[in-house]
């Protein structure tokens, strides 16, 4: 179980929605939080970027957004305009939680998710977020076998009641507009996954051995 005692949490993301989809069940138990989501793309897509603020007055919670380069193509960016950009939108202030992207991803796979995953995990290690623990995205797509599901061996694996679940899927469907047909909607994972870091060294560890396996 997640310790009550917190009462300030980062959610640092690529993309409008992924907010939603990936811990929009975590936000949604903890009201009492002081939530803060930073997502780095789409600040000036005209359908996304409303769509963001809306979702984030359903998950009561602040926020902001930038505009990192987020096009078809997904160029590799560098490394370090990633985690400018960040330290850029980030409140300066300590949170007793991160929550971010896998560098692994969610899915095969999208590159400013891996991107901006990794760069946290630097920035925290770094000391340039203060932060008292990091807890990382934890889902897979056998390699587009199937939609994302939950690793099963994560540090938290948490089942959402029905309740919660719906009141989620209807920001994804609702509020972003997605078909109840589309990816993002069939997406919605019922079981929200984390890897869960409180120490630095160990977080590094664990990244550097991924990049080993990838």
């Amino acid at each position: 179980m997640i310790n009550e005692d917190y009462k300030s949490a980062v959610v640092i993301v690529a993309h409008p929605d992924d907010e939603t989809l990936w811990i929009g069940g975590e936000m949604l138990l903890h009201p009492n939080w002081n939530w803060f989501v930073v997502c780095l793309c789409r600040k000036n897509d005209n359908d996304r970027a409303p769509k963001f603020y809306k979702a984030l007055k359903e998950l009561n919670a602040e926020g902001i957004m930038g505009d990192m380069n987020d096009g078809p193509e997904q160029t590799p960016l560098d490394e370090t305009d990633i985690e400018n950009a960040i330290q850029k939108l980030i409140p300066k202030k300590h949170f007793d939680i991160i929550y971010t992207h896998n560098p692994s991803g969610e899915y095969t796979r999208h590159i400013r998710h891996e991107e901006i995953g990794k760069a946290v995990i630097l920035l925290w290690n770094k000391e340039k977020i203060s932060a008292g623990e990091l807890f990382v995205f934890a889902y897979e797509d056998g390699n587009r076998a199937y939609n994302p599901i939950p690793v099963l061996n994560a540090t938290l694996n948490n089942t959402l009641t029905k309740e919660v679940w719906l009141h989620k899927y209807n920001i994804i469907t609702k509020i972003y507009g997605f078909d109840k047909d589309s990816w993002e909607a069939k997406s919605t994972p019922v079981n929200e996954a984390f890897w869960r870091f409180s120490n630095k060294a160990k977080a590094m560890q664990w990244l550097e051995n991924r990049e080993i396996l990838i």
